[in-house]
């Protein structure tokens, strides 16, 4: 066959295109086939075999154009067709988006994410002075069955081919080389630290990407490193002790150059095995980081007290190993029983020491734990315990850590126990120059959430308001119509004090929005702003006059006209109003009573409505012209009637201040409301007279009932019951019988009722 062999036919063809799984470039796959030809052209000897060719692409950016550099590759590289363009676009696309597998542990610094462990720092026994080669594998895997130090130069050999991604299928076909790593680890990683943490190194390189972890798991690496890293803390706990004596014996007698020189090298010996030991606990931590991507195997995590662990480790200085340990924390933290276990240890004391901190993913990283564990009450108030709040308001003006600060201090806010921790630092100033600084832009939601919280304090109130704070709110308000911006101002309304004057000058504006504005939620705000103003220097009858509410407030009475919270408030508005006896007198000719009473029977389950109504009554029945109305020409006193016996606490106590004065100015409704009276807190004396009765017993008098406004137990009302006695009420009665409903209400020696 050789004499007749004459042609040597060689040809290529391209194959499937793909992209590298860790680098910018693209793997073109191609088979080139061999064949030798004889004289005639015939076929005598031929071979195929496939390669892969990578080609970087190395200009490829976020600006890139796209089609022009596929364009470019075609002609660099024959092996692709141009009939494969379209593709080659459609991997470049993919690449320019990609987040890159962090060699070395590098990411991209606005990731925020943690850090991959380093070049590990060469110490005594892990440096090897030769380079590897993946076809030698089996005489690396040799030397694991030697002593200590040959495995630690076999170790640190495969190490070498391990850190390079493309060598990892290789060194996974070889089982002798994994197997016989494992073993080595379970045996002898307490022996040598050097030689553990080189081979868990080996292993994290598997574990970094998600198809290798089935492998990682097989060998029950995981499992392993929880063992490590529980007895290395342990271990540092030893030393610790051991370096506290050795520096306690000193300071007894530091005259002693002896004691001296035992305590530094103690200390420099201290120093070194911490250098390693944090080496393994780092590698070691991040293998399991990297496993928990499965939710089952964080649970056995869990199970074997990797929190605990985790927080332990938080004592340590060392930054790049804060860093790995609080990622491991944020993202257990999302789980409730994790978070639960974080509680019960002293995790919010040990990360408050890292607020601030020079290390910027540190810093950042550990703000995002704090702001997941600051969904839980009381951890939220350990923060506040631990001195937390000064730092994160001091953060408000770090651009980097700004958001999530500004997250954690809204959680804080939310609790009315802290709200007045709030005076002793700078955030109030600070956000008010955020908003200062705005200008036409739309305000972060985060701002206003926090003012709105901060708002229903006093001492915070005021400080919003010093200098021109209330003027500069309340300009922006109304020129950018901020609903959220006006609440905030609603808020800062309804405190008593020297703010509520201050908004004197703003009423005419207030009270032009209500009527000119259609969008509900901005007219509520304002509405709700203006019935909080009790200020008695304030003519509310020209302001009623001059922007006509009057009508407006009686039209939004009607039930359905609004959304209830807007119908509250017009409710609300009336009561504050109702205080000057000109706009009493003006509201009762509107007809705005009647109007009252029919809402007050349409909303008769709701007992926010009810109250507020019936306080609208009793700021009425103090002015002469509105109490005849009430009195003579409504039902108003029959319905307060049915509603003293109300089970709601504040409903009876302003029914009842309401009655009082009612019956003082009116004699015939006073013997109703007094016999009712009696009828209630009587009842057990009244159920037994009529009992008696039916038995054939008759009073003295002969009289065919008892005469019970004469009896004198009766009037000192010795038969005095506390329970329920609505079915003793006057069922004739016009007003409608009201269920009992829960409701909170503040009460006050003269009450003035609010919604805030």
């Amino acid at each position: 066959m050789q004499d007749d062999a004459c042609y040597l036919k060689r040809k290529v063809t391209a194959g499937s295109l793909d992209v590298h799984p860790t680098e910018m470039a693209l793997v073109v796959h191609y088979e080139v086939e061999a064949s030798i030809l004889g004289e005639d052209g015939g076929h005598l000897l031929g071979e195929r075999k496939e390669g892969q060719k990578i080609v970087r692409v190395k200009s490829l950016s976020p600006s890139t154009d796209i089609g022009a550099l596929a364009k470019k590759l075609l002609e660099e590289c024959k092996l692709i067709p141009p009939s494969h363009l379209p593709q080659v676009e459609q991997l470049l696309y993919y690449l320019q988006n990609r987040k890159s597998f962090p060699a070395e542990g590098k990411v991209e610094k606005k990731e925020k994410r943690p850090v991959k462990p380093r070049e590990l720092t060469p110490f005594e026994g892990m440096e090897v002075n030769e380079e590897a080669s993946i076809t030698k594998v089996d005489e690396y895997v040799e030397l694991l069955y030697e002593g200590i130090p040959e495995k630690i130069r076999g170790s640190a050999l495969i190490l070498q081919l391990a850190r390079n991604p493309d060598n990892l299928v290789e060194l996974l076909k070889s089982e002798a080389a994994l197997g016989a790593l494992a073993r080595v680890l379970r045996e002898d990683w307490k022996q040598s630290v050097e030689l553990a943490t080189i081979i868990i190194y080996i292993f994290f390189c598997f574990s970094s990407f998600s198809q290798f972890h089935g492998v990682v798991s097989h060998y029950k690496i995981g499992a392993l490193c929880m063992s490590v890293v529980e007895h290395e803390l342990k271990r540092y706990d030893v030393w610790r002790e051991e370096l506290h004596k050795k520096s306690k014996a000193y300071e007894s007698a530091p005259e002693n150059g002896s004691l001296r020189r035992d305590q530094d090298k103690a200390l420099r010996k201290y120093q070194g095995l911490l250098a390693k030991q944090e080496q393994l606990l780092r590698v070691s931590l991040y293998l399991l980081l990297n496993l928990a991507e499965d939710t089952r195997t964080e649970l056995k995590m869990r199970n074997k007290n990797i929190v605990g662990l985790l927080v332990k480790v938080l004592e340590r200085d060392h930054e790049e190993l804060l860093v790995l340990v609080v990622s491991f924390l944020k993202k257990l933290s999302i789980f409730l029983e994790n978070k639960n276990d974080m509680a019960e240890l002293d995790t919010i004391e040990r990360l408050a020491r890292l607020v601030p901190c020079d290390h910027e993913d540190l810093l950042n990283l550990t703000l995002r734990l704090l702001f997941n564990l600051s969904f839980d009450s009381g951890l939220r108030a350990k923060m506040v315990e631990v001195g937390l709040l000064p730092k994160l308001s001091a953060l408000l003006g770090d651009e980097n850590n700004r958001q999530v600060a500004m997250r954690i201090l809204y959680h804080i806010s939310i609790d009315d126990c802290f709200k007045g921790t709030f005076v002793s630092t700078d955030c109030i100033p600070q956000l008010m120059q955020m908003l200062l600084d705005y200008g036409e832009e739309e305000t972060e939601p985060e701002v206003i959430a926090i003012f709105i919280n901060l708002a229903i304090n006093m001492r915070n109130a005021q400080l919003m308001c010093e200098g021109n704070g209330l003027k500069m709110l309340m300009k922006r308000a109304l020129k950018m119509k901020d609903c959220l911006l006006m609440k905030m101002i609603r808020n800062i309304s309804q405190h008593d004090g020297p703010t509520k004057p201050l908004f004197i000058d703003y009423v005419g504006d207030l009270a032009a929005e209500i009527c000119a504005e259609k969008e509900e939620e901005w007219v509520l705000e304002c509405l709700g702003t203006l019935a909080n103003l009790t200020i008695p220097d304030l003519d509310w009858e020209l302001v009623l006059k001059e922007y006509n509410l009057v009508p407006y407030l009686k039209d939004r009475l009607k039930p359905g006209s609004a959304e209830d919270d807007l119908i509250l408030e017009v409710v609300l508005m009336i009561g504050t109003v109702s205080m000057d006896d000109a706009c009493a007198a003006m509201l009762a000719k509107s007809g705005i009573i009647p109007a009252l009473i029919e809402l007050l029977n349409a909303k008769q389950e709701d007992d926010e409505f009810v109250c507020q109504i019936v306080y609208v009554f009793y700021q009425m029945v103090f002015h002469q012209a509105t109490r005849d109305v009430i009195i003579k020409d409504t039902q108003a006193p029959a319905y307060l009637i049915d509603l003293m016996h109300d089970k709601n606490t504040e409903i009876r106590k302003v029914c009842d201040n309401t009655l009082d004065i009612i019956a003082e100015y009116d004699e015939e409704w006073g013997r109703k409301i007094q016999s009712e009276k009696f009828r209630f807190h009587n009842n057990q004396w009244l159920v037994m007279a009529e009992s008696r009765q039916d038995d054939g017993i008759t009073p003295a008098d002969g009289s065919g009932s008892p005469d019970f406004f004469s009896d004198p137990l009766a009037q000192n009302g010795d038969f005095d019951n506390t329970g329920d006695n609505n079915d003793l009420f006057d069922q004739t009665s016009s007003s409608p019988g009201r269920p009992a409903t829960a409701y909170g209400f503040r009460p006050d020696e003269q009450p003035f009722y609010q919604y805030s």
